[in-house]
């Protein structure tokens, strides 16, 4: 028998801990002050667009000036998100360190002229590079860069969202469909929660949603649970992967005619800056365009309206994927994850209405089930409904991700993803 006792093997364990420590805090140090940069930058542009409407018409320039930057700089940068993923699956060339100002400049050009598109992108991708620069600097093993990289997505998006312990999941479950890396569980936790002490010490505050949605006869019980509404958050957590499929599938459709017929691909964006405009003024709203948190005057459709029974369309949601796909789909930077908040609010939002059931829960629910089936992300993205509405209504957050994985199939707005275990296997 072994001894229940090894101090051995309990000194080791605390030496790799601290070792760990020592490696990933620099990098996440770095990568929350990054996206704490990023945030606060963001929010300036955002402002200036709403203060200056015709900044939409310099789209088109500013695509193309992304484009050039971009073709003659990016090179392997281009691959973004998914150059990442790929170096995490098979360490390689490694992550060029002039993704991360490449990144943010792109990305912040595109807000500022009113492209659709997000900011979990920008921070995954500044973080997988300040980690992959900061591995080389220390002349990291090899062995090790793999975990390194995760740990530097687990920073950028912890800290881009000030959820950490969704940023630990999320780096551990994205990777590969039905598996989650464990072998990095330490440093990406001691990441994430470092790299979102890092940017909330910079003084950037985080979106606060909240959830009025309870039930008095519930009182005194840690979740809340109701069968009739637990089935209609099956019957939504079906359509939520549905539309999680809609978008990445459309996402990638839309990227291949601009590779095929546009041979220039500066151009790409400057014709898909054409197009968002063309649609604005075919739609009659601007209110599908940059971020999509908040908006300059009432009456708009925002993330936060969306939790309210007025606060959208009925296909608010579909206007958004359009957009999106449009402005990320021609060649624009930036993120998904924002817009697919956007989209899965506004959709619980018209789910609400058709089923007679609580705004603001199926907002929330659509807010991280949309995402989940989109990135392949059930866990973690419970975990964000815990980490940003609270535990009560935990079982409905499961239930909706859970099943929204379940119907969004395997593809997923991340090509690099891996299967490692498919959603359906019969007897």
């Amino acid at each position: 028998m072994r001894p229940l006792l090894n101090p051995s093997a309990h000194v080791a364990g605390v030496v790799q801990l601290l070792r760990w420590s020592a490696l990933v805090i620099p990098p996440a140090l770095l990568a929350g002050s990054a996206s704490a940069l990023f945030l606060a930058c963001l929010d300036r542009v955002t402002r200036l667009r709403w203060e200056h409407p015709w900044l939409l018409f310099l789209l088109p320039l500013g695509g193309l000036l992304v484009g050039l930057l971009y073709h003659r700089w990016g090179r392997s940068a281009e691959g973004g998100t998914n150059l990442i993923m790929d170096e995490i699956h098979e360490p390689g060339g490694g992550v060029p360190a002039r993704m991360a100002p490449l990144i943010l400049i792109g990305t912040l050009i595109t807000h500022l002229c009113g492209g659709s598109a997000g900011r979990e992108g920008t921070a995954v991708q500044m973080g997988g590079s300040i980690a992959s620069w900061f591995g080389r600097l220390i002349r990291i093993h090899p062995a090790h860069v793999r975990v390194l990289l995760m740990s530097g997505v687990a920073a950028g998006f912890g800290s881009v969202f000030g959820t950490p312990l969704t940023g630990a999941i999320f780096a551990m479950e994205v990777l590969t469909v039905g598996r989650i890396q464990y072998e990095a569980l330490i440093p990406v936790l001691i990441a994430s929660v470092v790299g979102d002490l890092a940017c909330s010490a910079w003084g950037i505050k985080h979106t606060v949603y909240h959830l009025q949605f309870t039930d008095v006869a519930d009182a005194g019980r840690l979740f809340h649970l109701d069968l009739w509404l637990l089935g209609k958050v099956v019957m939504a957590g079906m359509i939520f992967g549905w539309t999680s499929l809609l978008f990445s599938e459309l996402a990638h459709g839309i990227q291949k005619p601009f590779k095929t017929h546009v041979r220039f691909p500066p151009l790409r964006p400057l014709i898909g800056g054409l197009c968002v405009i063309a649609g604005v003024y075919a739609l009659g709203s601007r209110d599908y365009l940059g971020i999509g948190v908040t908006a300059p005057g009432d009456g708009a459709v925002t993330i936060l309206s969306a939790f309210q029974p007025d606060g959208a369309t009925a296909w608010s949601w579909l206007w958004k994927i359009l957009f999106t796909c449009v402005t990320l789909g021609s060649g624009f930077k930036g993120g998904e994850v924002t817009p697919l908040f956007f989209v899965g609010a506004t959709l619980g939002n018209t789910l609400a209405w058709i089923f007679h059931a609580p705004v603001d829960l199926f907002a929330g629910l659509g807010f991280i089930a949309v995402f989940a089936g989109s990135t392949n992300t059930p866990l973690a993205c419970t975990v964000m409904g815990i980490e940003l509405f609270g535990a009560h209504n935990t079982v409905y957050f499961a239930t909706a991700c859970f099943v929204a994985y379940h119907f969004s199939g395997h593809s997923g707005i991340y090509p690099s993803q891996r299967v490692g275990i498919p959603k359906r296997n019969s007897p």
